[in-house]
């Protein structure tokens, strides 16, 4: 693989075991768990200025141009006006998955004094809550957020069954099967892995995808293909039913196929979807990784590779801070830290210099968007930050890198054991 551009100065795979620096990890993440608990895992979103019961009692603004204004008047907002709107905060389904998801890897880091001895049953909450919050008046399993938004042309309604939500939903529920071999995960997994064929999935000559934001629609938006495909791989794997693999691998063949020489991809295809950005990126990286593993090919390596190195030459500066876009400084997003952490942790043992990054990353969001109530920022911009705690946004994603880091940290340390024993035996 071609070394990125800041490589050289990074850390070497060796470095991964720093005692004083999990300390600190650990800590922050109890810090952030308390947070979250304390707040009932609920909170803001970037995009619920719907919500608002201030918005909803005045008709005359309640259409597209005015959601789309309000929306992004408090998404840029240095100042949290959601009190003043009347919004409530809101248990997310996307944000419930990004907790179990984490709170499933910080079971394993359990320790008798100062570790997480109720993970187990945190998880459970979670799953609970899971169910309580499927869409309504759907057959299938499905999930939206919990909170209208309005997209360029049309109005996606509060818990309408969405496709990224119901992948990260999906996938979670499988973490769940996998370390509990509890069968109402697999069941809802496999019940929104039905949803999404039998409601999302079109076909047009070479070009498939999965329908989003709502169904009949036929954008090629690329992660949402690429994240839909890999969960109908792992669904495949895990129960083989053959009806998931074909549709999954078309689509995945067709994002694909849209990435640039560069190794980027467009988030889409229609001319009002032309960015590339971190966090969208990284999860085409990792879906990508997922669907080789649970389809068992190597198709989509080198395109994988071109795209870890684009990620990894456009996406950060030299002192950890990771940028929104691949062409811009600024902002500096919580969402892009996340991402960065778990796409470079996915993908460490394929460079040397991935070891050290993801590390590099927490201490610059410690630094830089981290409160010391126990949560961290939205933002930061060139001349100020956004120091609203998006529940969704920024804690769960950020309980999740971090818990995939202290996971990251343990295995680099039973590994380094296991090499000392075998050194001193082979002595």
């Amino acid at each position: 693989m071609t070394p990125g551009l800041i490589s050289a100065a990074l850390p070497t795979r060796a470095a991964e075991v720093r005692p004083g620096m999990n300390r600190d990890l650990k800590a922050a993440t109890l810090r952030l768990v308390d947070y979250c608990r304390a707040n009932d895992w609920a909170g803001y979103d970037p995009y619920d200025a719907l919500n608002s019961k201030v918005f909803q009692a005045l008709p005359l603004l309640n259409s597209r141009i005015p959601r789309l204004v309000l929306t992004q008047a408090l998404k840029r907002s240095p100042i949290n006006l959601r009190r003043l709107a009347m919004i409530p905060k809101t248990q997310n389904p996307k944000a419930m998955a990004l907790f179990l998801s984490a709170l499933l890897k910080l079971r394993h880091l359990a320790e008798p004094e100062g570790g997480f001895p109720d993970a187990n049953d945190l998880v459970r909450l979670m799953i609970e809550r899971l169910i309580a919050l499927r869409s309504p008046g759907v057959s299938r399993w499905c999930w939206g957020y919990s909170f209208p938004w309005q997209g360029r042309t049309l109005l996606v309604p509060a818990g309408a069954p969405n496709l990224v939500c119901t992948t990260f939903v999906a996938g979670a529920l499988l973490d769940a099967y996998d370390e509990l071999q509890d069968a109402r995960c697999l069941e809802m997994a496999t019940g929104a892995a039905e949803y999404i064929l039998g409601e999302l999935y079109w076909t047009d000559g070479d070009a498939a995808g999965f329908s989003y934001p709502m169904p009949g629609l036929r954008g090629e938006v690329h992660n949402a293909n690429l994240l839909a495909a890999a969960l109908l791989c792992r669904v495949w794997r895990i129960g083989g039913a053959e009806q998931f693999l074909a549709p999954a691998m078309k689509v995945a063949r067709a994002s694909a196929a849209k990435q640039h020489a560069d190794g980027s991809w467009y988030y889409g295809e229609t001319a009002s979807q032309r960015w590339i950005d971190n966090f969208h990126t990284g999860y085409n990286l990792l879906a990508l990784q997922a669907i080789g593993r649970y389809a068992g090919t190597t198709e989509f390596e080198a395109g994988m590779r071109r795209g870890l190195d684009f990620y990894r030459s456009h996406f950060f500066r030299a002192d950890g801070a990771p940028k929104y876009f691949h062409d811009r400084a600024y902002p500096l997003d919580i969402h892009s830290v996340a991402q960065s952490i778990l796409t470079l942790v996915a993908f460490r043992d394929l460079d040397p210099g991935y070891a050290g990054l993801p590390r590099s990353v927490f201490q610059w969001a410690m630094k830089h968007m981290w409160d010391d109530r126990g949560f961290f920022y939205y933002r930061v911009l060139r001349l100020g930050k956004i120091r609203t705690s998006y529940m969704r946004w920024s804690q769960a994603w950020m309980l999740l890198a971090m818990a995939t880091l202290l996971e990251a940290s343990a295995e680099a340390e039973e590994h380094a054991r296991k090499h000392d024993t075998a050194a001193l035996v082979s002595a």
